[in-house]
């Protein structure tokens, strides 16, 4: 199969990474100002030469599709041509990029002073920066980061510029426009922008795409964006969106170009600039608005430490070598190739699958720090036991349990070598010490009056669920370090899970929990469509191989030996089962039968709220917004909540039967189960 070329599940130790090197180490011993001033001269895409920023606009404008939009329009708006052309032409003079070498200078000058202030070293893999140098004068690139970070393009760019490469042009969200200086200095360093709805704006779509196409046609540039859309403020991969991917893609499936390159980058970082700040949007404090003013108020993080950054280049992707066997290239020649026209069934699938596996390719090549074991240990425990904390001691030797159990399942895993463990563990509590709290050789998360973290000197005097928020951020903050190493445990856990659940050791039986699980869960984790049952092989697979569990033809066993295994992993996905389940219990106790999306989030948010203060609940991880989404997307997708037409703009119609029963299932009530099973 094709797209074995970005993914494959069989034994991931086999898997060769590269090594890494620190660029900070020559920019701490050398003048920032020679590394900002020093001759730049990227090799291009077969010897093309740097396209100036109003030759590119021109080259679109000039395109014959942008012309038959225009006509398009021009009939169906009464309007002349003139009118749609000067529309056209003013869409892309906000939207197109004005790379210019002075602005990137500047910008190699002040990020060489921040980033030196802010982290303790950027590692990269330069063997994957070698082989993205030789795909650049091959064909067209597209780099395909992950996002968890507002620093994530300028540490690309940053990093190209260090090694002498193309800088690429990077699709910027409209918020960075409102920011004065900042917006067009972004602008000049190569990020291009573009509206977060096009709606049913057929002009604008056809003048966005063209500007993207341009650029791949002619290789001026390496393309950036991200394919997941927007940051993710829980450290897990999002579900890819695939306009852009679509977009890109099309120069080749229309023969307008041999071949296209798309590489996917994984950026780890130890420390989360935004961690507080994303937890509190996942809890429904507004995200703040991009401004300069707020840029200059955030400064103080310089007297931070973050910690390292690993980045690392994945192994180029050929386009063409992914969709042999599945795109029939043949059908874009019976229309005109600047005609708009809607992707085919076979396209769109070919797409999406694609997607979701270059997003695993990013998952795979994630640099996991102690931490984010630590943060793992630490949940499970806030969660489980009454007293407070956790003896240093047993922290360490669980840590150290979870690193072997985590290279066994294949995680890339950033361990410092020649380090006693206890230092590790120590410089890792001590980086993240906004998060925790170690008294008397017990550690414990920082949680405020009332909570695990004990007693406090002076009364609190907010009220229970402002409290209760406030502990949350520490809960979700932390939770977000342990999200990054969910991909490693996600499929076992599955089936752990299921497992526990269902009530016979039958292969079959366990399969079909699995299944619906997996199902449930395909918002929440990337499970790539139509793997169900290789996800199960792999997941038997890896359980097998550490000794947790005994697969015959019949039945899956639990092993003696892997009775902590099987626990450590149920309980990783406990918070995501309780979070779902709270939700079918607010729908079917609380909600009306019809409410609106808009106000689904902040009914949901309370109800949560009254559960976990009553006692009734006890994982503080289902106030994310992040997870209350997901779960409306499953019941959706499931048909236990749908849609009205007609009615109200987003309301939506809720079977409370249904809700009750997958309610009941995902606690592990199985009469259901097979009737839910069949409808999957």
């Amino acid at each position: 199969m094709a797209s074995k070329a970005v993914y494959s599940h069989r034994d991931p130790l086999l898997k060769k990474r590269d090594d890494f090197e620190d660029i900070l180490e020559e920019r701490r011993n050398s003048s920032d100002l020679r590394y900002a001033l020093r001759c730049y001269t990227p090799v291009l895409y077969r010897g093309a030469t740097p396209c100036k920023s109003s030759a590119l606009k021109s080259m679109a404008l000039q395109a014959d599709q942008i012309h038959y939009v225009i006509k398009q329009v021009s009939k169906e708006t009464g309007r002349t041509t003139e009118e749609v052309e000067e529309e056209a032409s003013a869409i892309l003079e906000e939207m197109a990029h004005h790379l210019q070498l002075s602005t990137v200078r500047f910008f190699a000058f002040a990020l060489s002073k921040i980033f030196k202030t802010l982290f303790k070293s950027i590692c990269v893999n330069e063997e994957g920066i070698q082989r993205l140098q030789q795909a650049i004068q091959e064909h067209p690139v597209v780099l395909l980061p992950s996002h968890r970070s507002y620093m994530d393009f300028l540490l690309m760019s940053y990093i190209l510029y260090t090694y002498d490469l193309a800088l690429p042009v990077i699709a910027a969200g409209m918020d960075f426009m409102g920011m004065k200086f900042v917006g067009e200095m972004l602008r000049m360093s190569g990020a291009f922008f573009l509206r977060r709805s096009f709606g049913g704006d057929r002009l604008y779509w056809a003048v966005f795409s063209e500007y993207v196409k341009t650029i791949i046609r002619n290789g001026f540039a390496p393309v950036e964006f991200f394919l997941e859309g927007t940051r993710s403020r829980t450290s897990k991969s999002l579900t890819p969106k695939l306009g852009l991917l679509n977009i890109v893609m099309d120069p080749f499936l229309k023969g307008e170009v041999f071949d296209i390159t798309v590489v996917p980058v994984s950026i780890s970082y130890e420390r989360i600039l935004e961690e507080t700040l994303y937890a509190r949007e996942l809890l429904g404090v507004p995200k703040p608005k991009e401004s300069t003013s707020a840029l200059f108020k955030a400064r103080k993080v310089l007297s931070e430490d973050y910690g390292s950054i690993h980045v690392y280049f994945g192994q180029p992707v050929s386009v063409r070598s992914i969709a042999e066997g599945r795109v029939d290239r043949c059908q874009f020649s019976l229309v005109p190739r600047h005609i708009p026209k809607r992707p085919n069934e076979d396209v769109q699938s070919f797409v999406n699958d694609a997607a979701y596996r270059l997003v695993r390719a990013q998952e795979e090549n994630m640099v996991l720090k102690p931490w984010v074991l630590l943060a793992s240990v630490l949940l499970q425990n806030q969660a489980a036991v009454q007293e407070p904390g956790i003896a240093l001691d047993e922290l360490t030797e669980k840590v150290l349990w979870l690193r072997h159990l985590s290279q066994q399942y294949g995680a890339f895993l950033h361990w410092p070598d020649h380090t006693p463990p206890s230092e590790v563990v120590s410089s890792s509590l001590s980086l993240h010490r906004g998060l925790v709290r170690i008294s008397e050789g017990r550690v414990q998360l920082a949680l405020a009056q009332g909570t695990q973290a004990g007693p406090v000197e002076q009364p609190s005097s907010f009220t229970p669920e402002e409290e209760l928020l406030n502990q949350a951020v520490v809960v979700l903050s932390c939770a977000s370090y342990r999200n990054q190493a969910l991909h490693v445990f996600v499929r076992p856990a599955l089936v752990a899970t299921a497992m526990h659940t269902s009530s016979s050791n039958n292969k079959q039986e366990i399969f079909n929990t699995f299944n619906f699980l997996r199902n449930i869960f395909s918002n929440e984790f990337i499970l790539c469509p139509g793997a169900t049952v290789q996800d199960f092989e792999e997941a038997c697979y890896l359980l097998v191989k550490t000794g947790a569990v005994q697969v015959t033809q019949q039945e899956v066993v639990v092993t003696e030996r892997g009775q902590r295994t099987v626990a450590f992993l149920t309980a990783m996905l406990e918070p995501f089962l309780q979070g779902y389940q709270v939700v079918c219990r607010f729908l079917c106790q609380e909600a009306a039968e019809t409410l609106t999306e808009k106000h689904f989030i902040p009914l949901v948010r309370k109800f949560i709220l009254k559960q976990i203060l009553a006692g009734r609940l006890r994982h503080v991880e289902a106030l994310s917004s992040d997870l209350q989404k997901n779960a409306l997307a499953a019941l959706l997708r499931l048909g236990a909540v749908r849609k009205m037409n007609g009615e109200e703009q987003g309301t939506l119609k809720v079977s409370k039967v249904m809700v009750n029963s997958l309610e009941d299932t995902l606690g592990g009530k199985l009469p259901s189960l097979k009737a839910i099973v069949a409808r999957l």
